[in-house]
């Protein structure tokens, strides 16, 4: 593994901390500032739209800028959101600093998804994008639990102190590992926005929002369904949490492993088996061990698709590959976003705790019947462009 790799995923690290390490923080943080749980939970609201809006803005914004420069940009952004966020004396303040680190967000993990698959061979470029992704999944399973546990016992500005200094290294290890890697010469905003013509750039992302969406229906309701439905102690939903972040690691690097190999292959693999699990989840919820072992697998099969659909856009996208990677990001988030609505929706209809899997199941089913009619599309084009060289071709060759 290149080192310049190494620092993105340092980078990926500091984002992926401080996108999820909040929920374990709300309490502290609506005490501190004399609001409620749900209000506190916009911080959560603002970072994900944040994230939506700012992937293809600043992306688009940077469009003649060199990618490194973009990237030290990106975690700048980081490092003052979070410095902002643990100085914050009101809510409002607060608030700010959570946007402006979600500036980064998109951008960061679209350009640098660009800058990763550029550091290896071409038959190589999604094992890269999934081992930048990992720091993003090792957020889950270490940097949240430990900034909760710290920011538990002195205080939460604590935590956003030192992801500041997390997102501060990162910068500094891009800044000295990732090697230079220009605009192209001809990138324009015109250019860039050009791709979103591309059916299959749009099937991709459609993919993105529904297959992710799948994924964060079940997973946003967690703890109530394990503490509600399941019977486990609330202290045991860290732990729950663990081990999806677990499955959430494991699920990235196959992903990016084979995606490499069998990119379509692996989607439809991936989508079909996370809607089987998603449905079975709301039969296993009343299980213990089992309710445990859905919750690994579905962060497997969740991030197994993350990958792949990145992948998926930068081939469809090849001419201007950066402003539809960084959007892709925000697609990510607007599925956690739609499906969390919808998980919501269903359980304040009275259908109960398990109602969100449903949810997740019908998203998934939906993200894999596009990614069938994706590749059906491709092939057919395929077909369409070789079919001619064959009817031109000597008989003796055909």
């Amino acid at each position: 593994m290149p080192l310049a790799l190494l620092a993105l995923t340092l980078g990926a690290f500091g984002i992926g901390t401080t996108e999820f390490v909040i929920v374990g923080l709300l309490p502290g943080i609506a005490d501190t500032y004399a609001v409620s749980i749900p209000t506190a939970g916009l911080l959560v609201t603002g970072y994900a739209l944040g994230v939506v809006v700012g992937a293809p803005l600043m992306t688009g914004l940077g469009t003649r800028v060199s990618r490194k420069r973009m990237l030290l940009t990106m975690l700048l952004l980081l490092v003052a959101g979070n410095v902002l966020s643990a100085a914050a004396p009101t809510f409002g303040l607060m608030m700010t600093g959570r946007i402006i680190a979600s500036l980064a967000h998109g951008a960061f993990f679209g350009i640098g998804a660009v800058v990763a698959g550029n550091l290896v061979k071409p038959d190589r470029k999604a094992g890269a994008i999934a081992a930048m992704f990992t720091g993003l999944t090792v957020a889950t399973v270490i940097g949240v639990p430990l900034g909760t546990l710290l920011g538990q016992h002195f205080g939460w500005r604590l935590t956003f102190l030192l992801v500041a200094l997390i997102g501060l290294l990162g910068l500094l290890g891009v800044a000295a590992l990732v090697p230079e890697q220009p605009a192209p010469q001809d990138a324009r905003l015109r250019t860039e926005l050009a791709v979103f013509r591309n059916p299959q750039v749009l099937l991709a992302m459609a993919m993105t929002v529904l297959g992710f969406g799948g994924v964060f229906a079940a997973i946003t309701y967690l703890a109530p369904m394990m503490t509600e439905v399941t019977g486990y102690a609330e202290a045991s939903v860290t732990w729950l949490l663990v081990l999806f972040g677990l499955g959430m690691f494991a699920g990235n690097l196959i992903g990016g492993r084979y995606a490499d190999r069998h990119l379509m292959p692996m989607l439809y693999t991936a989508l079909g088996g996370l809607a089987v699990v998603l449905a079975l989840f709301a039969l296993t919820a009343h299980s213990k061990p089992a309710a445990a072992v859905t919750v690994v697998l579905i962060g497997a099969l969740g991030f197994a698709t993350v990958p792949p659909l990145q992948k998926r856009v930068l081939d469809q996208a090849v001419a201007a590959p950066t402003l539809a990677s960084a959007a892709n990001i925000g697609a990510f988030n607007l599925g956690n976003a739609l499906s969390a609505w919808l998980g919501g929706m269903v359980i304040a209809a009275g259908y109960g705790y398990t109602a969100p899997n449903w949810v997740g199941v019908v998203l998934a089913l939906a993200a894999l019947a596009l990614a069938v009619l994706s590749g059906g599309l491709e092939r057919a084009a395929q077909r369409g462009t070789t079919e001619p060289a064959n009817v031109l071709a000597p008989v003796g060759h055909r």
